[in-house]
């Protein structure tokens, strides 16, 4: 991870909100990164889901080869044990792909390998959940897209015409029939669109629900999509927080801006198109920019009061 000094920090912090004041349309984008103070693991930090995946790919390497050595007997197929998979089928359109720095596009397994250090359920908006609510309430940022299911953006009380969510929720079921969504208080269970064995409540309808969770087979929500990419292409200032955006088709919606800015602890693919990078903590960040909006968020609540009245 990288890490500006504070002086860098304030610098370009500064120039943030300059940025904001003078933007007309701001929209920004989360990724994992802005839920780990809530105990939900992201993908690429220290701790994260895919850096401990290839911790466990290496070990498995490192142990295909000390039994290939005592083993050379071993057949063909015995040593299909221990292959890592190294699947490396392009998906395209609205498909997901992931981009490494050190490979082509891969796909990368459904199955994480580090676990939350708390249950979904339990896991409550950080702060920059709540300072996105707020900023999208007093109408300072106009639209968000996140790529992550855990929920909290909802959870934190931000509309839901304010914001898509590309790859689904744990907690939202939908009828397949008038596309009614329901966010509950517990994973709603499923993956790629399965029937949860609940029925939507609207009596002129009562079709059934089912989960919202893509799997990276799928598509992405069409209308989600379509609304985001739209929100970016009339945006004059984007934000990206805590994503490393190599989830594609969404890691290049900040290309349709006329201006972004990065805020990630970890280098993305562009870098060097940002107006500025910001290697920081994303809630260090909000609360800064809070401040220099002259706008305070309750620590204890989501009640907001702007300072400059």
């Amino acid at each position: 991870e990288l890490a500006d000094t504070k002086r860098a920090l304030d610098t370009k912090i500064r120039k943030l909100v300059k940025m904001m004041k003078n933007a007309n349309h701001i929209v920004v984008i989360t990724g994992a990164g802005i839920s780990t103070s809530a105990g939900i693991p992201d993908f690429r930090g220290p701790n994260g889901i895919w850096t401990t995946e290839k911790r466990a790919i290496r070990k498995l390497e490192r142990k295909k080869k000390q039994i290939t050595k005592e083993a050379s007997s071993y057949s063909t197929n015995d040593e299909k044990e221990f292959e890592c998979d190294e699947r490396d089928e392009k998906i395209v359109g609205r498909k997901r792909r992931r981009t490494d720095e050190n490979s082509d596009t891969q796909e990368v397994s459904s199955q994480p390998a580090a676990k939350p250090r708390i249950s979904f359920e339990s896991a409550r908006p950080t702060f920059t959940h709540r300072a996105i609510t707020m900023l999208a309430n007093k109408g300072v940022m106009k639209y968000c897209v996140t790529q992550n299911v855990d929920g909290l953006h909802r959870r934190s009380g931000l509309p839901r015409s304010k914001h898509s969510i590309l790859h689904g929720c744990i907690f939202t079921e939908k009828c397949e029939k008038c596309e009614m969504e329901y966010f509950r208080d517990y994973d709603v269970g499923g993956l790629s669109f399965k029937k949860t064995g609940r029925q939507c409540t609207d009596v002129d309808c009562v079709g059934d629900l089912r989960d919202t969770t893509l799997d990276w087979e799928d598509e992405l929500p069409e209308k989600d999509w379509s609304i985001s990419q739209e929100e970016f292409a009339k945006s004059d200032l984007c934000i990206t927080l805590g994503t490393s955006l190599r989830i594609e088709p969404a890691g290049s919606l900040p290309t349709f801006a006329k201006k972004f800015v990065i805020v990630n602890k970890q280098e993305t693919p562009y870098d060097e198109d940002a107006e500025l990078c910001i290697r920081a903590s994303v809630d260090d960040v909000l609360q800064k920019i809070c401040f220099g909006l002259n706008l305070h968020l309750s620590e204890d609540t989501s009640a907001v009061t702007d300072l400059s009245k």
